[in-house]
């Protein structure tokens, strides 16, 4: 029993550092356009900026994830926030544009020492039945972080620019501290111990012999499809129906505060109900077809369902591909959760880019192109399961 309430702490906490790290995200949000004004710099700086932050997550996520499987979680999650911490802070201090781009690396660094050793975390403190909500209350910390941090920048900017960045970093730095005296220390096992370290290219070769090769592949597919549509929606319904930024948020919070509600409540019977797989299968669909939608319906209302929908749908993705990845990667977990940041970091930073050069092509074709590819993804995956790997059709995998 001790035990148990021991692992429920740990996930709790686990739950505030992960809402810690996405809320210092979002917090800056709308801030950035008006912060890089006073560097004179604009829309394609802020595009490589997010680009440069998730290159560094692509590139250390696999090697954060293979160091927590030999030396353990917790002083990976620690030093993880102390650094986005404190490139947060830097950011606010940069007087040039190349300091802005250090401390974002930097961030995205701090960030990839954080999520990998967090969600193997979740794997060690929850037992196999249980792995989903663990999971899903993880994505729910993530989705709600996200969803009220560019709130709370918004307000905090009326003091200064440069405030939001200043308690963002104090936030995580404080998150840290908590980690430091209440977390519990997890030892590796044997296994994982004698694991070897290899360099990132080597571990994306390995990726593509894991069994959970296209949950990889779908988490890359799907977090494109996340980031095409955040980068444009608020240029396209801009653009076509001259929405103000405040109804924008709108869209985007309710968007955000429904997924969090299904995440908390719905997706732990949704799983036993249906099993991961078909969860990911009905939910690609269903992103496909209502990123498609956007570019049909009018008058605010539909709008809003539509991007609720949407938003729901990609919600619902993340747990249960998580937990499947999990399932899949037996004794491997920080080396599977580094992986999956990895292919995740790929979506992000190639999404905005490419979303962004769509939409100067024509304003369409962002969600044209993300519908096809979200449903060429529902494709892979379900020939995949069908031939490979059936038994994930079932509720319960083994």
């Amino acid at each position: 029993m001790t035990q148990q309430k021991s692992n429920k702490a740990a996930l709790y906490i686990l739950m505030f550092n992960m809402f810690i790290t996405m809320g210092s995200i979002g917090i800056i949000i709308p801030v950035m356009p008006e912060y890089l004004r006073i560097f004179g710099a604009a829309g394609q700086v802020l595009g490589m900026l997010i680009a440069t932050f998730a290159l560094a997550q692509f590139v250390f996520s696999p090697i954060a994830g293979n160091l927590s499987d030999q030396y353990g979680r917790k002083n990976l999650i620690i030093f993880g926030l102390i650094l986005s911490g404190l490139a947060q802070i830097g950011f606010g201090f940069s007087t040039d544009v190349w300091m802005l781009f250090i401390a974002r690396f930097l961030g995205g660094l701090g960030s990839a020492f954080v999520a990998p050793p967090i969600m193997a975390f979740v794997a060690d403190v929850t037992t196999y039945e249980e792995r989903g909500k663990g999971m899903g209350m993880l994505g729910a910390a993530m989705s709600l972080g996200f969803m009220i941090g560019p709130g709370i920048g918004g307000f905090l900017s009326k003091v200064s620019l440069h405030f939001p960045f200043y308690t963002a970093g104090a936030a995580a730095i404080l998150a840290a501290l908590l980690s430091l005296f209440l977390l519990p220390s997890t030892k590796p096992s044997a296994v994982q111990k004698s694991q070897k370290q290899d360099n990132l290219a080597k571990q994306m070769a390995r990726s593509v012999h894991m069994p959970y090769f296209v949950m990889l592949i779908i988490m890359m597919v799907f977090s494109f499809g996340i980031a095409n549509f955040q980068t444009t929606l608020s240029l396209f319904v801009t653009e076509k129906f001259n929405y103000t930024p405040g109804d924008i948020a709108i869209i985007l919070v309710v968007g955000g505060a429904f997924g969090v509600v299904v995440q908390m409540f719905v997706i732990t019977p949704l799983f036993k109900r249906l099993g991961e797989m078909k969860v990911v299968l009905i939910n690609l669909f269903v992103a496909a077809v209502s990123i498609y939608l956007i570019l049909f319906v009018s008058g605010f209302a539909l709008i809003l369902v539509v991007a609720t929908i949407f938003s729901t749908a990609t919600t619902l993705i993340r747990p249960a591909v998580n937990t499947l990845i999990s399932k899949l990667a037996d004794n491997e977990q920080g080396f599977a959760a580094g992986l999956n940041n990895a292919y995740m970091s790929l979506g992000n930073m190639i999404g905005p880019a490419l979303a962004g050069i769509l939409f100067d092509w024509n304003m369409n074709s962002p969600y044209i192109f993300g519908a096809i590819i979200l449903l060429s993804c529902f494709f892979l995956a379900l020939i995949w399961t069908i031939k490979k790997a059936p038994y994930l059709m079932q509720p319960d995998i083994h």
